[in-house]
Parts: structure tokens; sequence; C-alpha cells
């Protein structure tokens, strides 16, 4: 039953994923860009991949359903054509910082107007699916996380690979990437303790209930799977990149983007599927 409540949410859990990937390596770009040398290739094409997923998220978010079935979680259609409107906002400044910045004009601004776009998203998603206030925080909490982590992966993982195209590039970008990613996935655990303690989501289970319940294989394999593997794997990133093993940093960030993306859709899945934050 578990896992045919998820797999009838595939929409939204699609959706978190789509979208994830989008913010979270358009968020990384401008880091790299305002903080580090990383090339203009790199944050070119990473750019370039962040729009296509956000035009893909857009699509996804035309065709999610009305409504979640038994799922706890209710869905508010007042926030569906903000929320879409958001999505192709982003997509568009995105663009336009890219092309400003080729052409050697200030693109910070249009760069941080994304940026505030792509929070918009996410901000739009939290209230339409997080119920009344007090669940909307927290849910745009755990967006907000499951996005960084998610497309900051991937971004971490395309960096990796332009250190074998570009030898001479300093390992400072990749170090602070893989140091991003180690800080949210730690943040991550840190609220996965925090979420079952409290019973927190819609479904109001009572306090670490979630370990033992129906749901718990799930539980446990966000947990291990999708957070504490992960927080290993980005560890030693961070260590192999500092030593300039650039080959063995990219091959831990290839591991992390599955293990990461199976704990996103986890958490998706529980939270769409049971009303569970995780």
């Amino acid at each position: 039953m578990p896992a045919e409540r998820i797999a009838e949410n595939l929409a939204f859990i699609n959706w978190t994923v789509l979208t994830g990937l989008a913010v979270g390596s358009y968020a990384i770009v401008v880091l790299a860009r305002w903080r580090t040398d990383a090339t203009g290739g790199y944050l070119g094409f990473t750019t370039v991949c962040a729009v296509v997923f956000g035009l893909l998220a857009w699509l996804s978010d035309g065709a999610l359903p009305a409504s979640l079935g038994d799922s706890p979680v209710a869905v508010d259609p007042t926030f569906d054509g903000p929320r879409r409107i958001a999505l192709l906002a982003f997509c568009g400044l995105a663009v336009a910082e890219l092309l400003v910045h080729r052409v050697g004009g200030p693109g910070r601004q249009v760069g941080l107007l994304a940026l505030v776009a792509a929070l918009l998203v996410l901000v739009l998603g939290a209230l339409a699916w997080g119920g009344d206030l007090l669940g909307a925080v927290p849910l745009l909490v755990q967006l907000v996380l499951l996005s960084a982590a998610t497309g900051g992966v991937f971004a971490a993982m395309i960096l990796g690979h332009w250190y074998l195209v570009t030898p001479k590039l300093p390992e400072r970008p990749l170090v602070l990437v893989a140091r991003v990613l180690l800080g949210v996935v730690a943040l991550q655990l840190v609220l996965f303790g925090a979420w079952i303690a409290t019973g927190a989501g819609p479904a109001g289970e009572a306090p670490f209930a979630v370990l033992v319940g129906p749901w718990a294989l799930f539980v446990w394999l966000r947990l291990i799977v999708g957070l504490v593997f992960p927080l290993v794997v980005s560890w030693a990133a961070v260590q192999t990149a500092r030593s300039r093993s650039m080959e063995s940093a990219t091959g831990l960030l290839y591991i992390n983007v599955g293990s990461i993306a199976a704990g996103t859709i986890l958490a998706a899945g529980l939270y769409f599927g049971a009303g569970l934050l995780v």
C-alpha cells in the first residue's frame, strides 16, 4: 500500500526533482560566478541545463493532478497559475543573465532576479501543498534544501568534469561547491531528526512513529541512502578535491548524484503520498 501511494503521486515527485535540478544548479552557477574563477564555459553550460530543467518543470507543473487522492496533503489550485508564471520568469531571467554576461554587461542584478523568481516558485509550491501557513513554512524549508542538494550535486558533478578539459583550473571552485553540498546534506540530516522528533507534516504522526509504522522502510531508506551515505561521500569529495584528485572527486560526485536523487524522490514521495516531512 505505501509503495502504491507513492506511485500514485509520481507527477508531484517529478515536479520536485525537476524544479530542484533547475533551481539548485542555477544557484551554484551564481555562487561560482561571484565567488570563484570558474570558467565561462562551465557557467554557461550549467545555466543552459538549469533552463532546460526549468522548462521541463513548467511542463510537468501543467500536468499536475488537481488532488492527491487518499493523501493527507491538500492541493490549493489558487497558486498554480502564479507558480507556472514564476517558473517561466526564472527561465527567462536565467537566459537573460547568461546573454548579459556574454556581451560583458552587468549581469549580477539579473542573476539576483532569477534567484528571486526561483525562490518564488518554491514559496508558491509550499503555499499550494502545505495547507495553512504553519504547514507551508516547513515545507518551504524542505523544498529549498531538496533543491540545493539535488541541483547542487548535479552542478558539482558537471564542474568535476570541467577539470578533465581544463587541467589548470584551480581547485577552489570544486572545493567550494563540494563544501556547500556537504553543508546542505548535513543540514538535511539535522532537519530529518527534527521532523521525526516533532511528527512534522500534514499526517500529524506522533514523534518517532514513522520509524516503525507502515512507511518505516521508505523512511529508513531516506535516512540511510538519501542522507547518511551522501554525507560521507560529500566529505570524501571535499577531501579529494582539496588534494587535486579531481578524477576521484568527480567519481564520488557521480555516486552522490544517484544517492541524493534517490533521497529526493523518497522525501517527495513520503510527503505527497503520506504527508510526512523527512
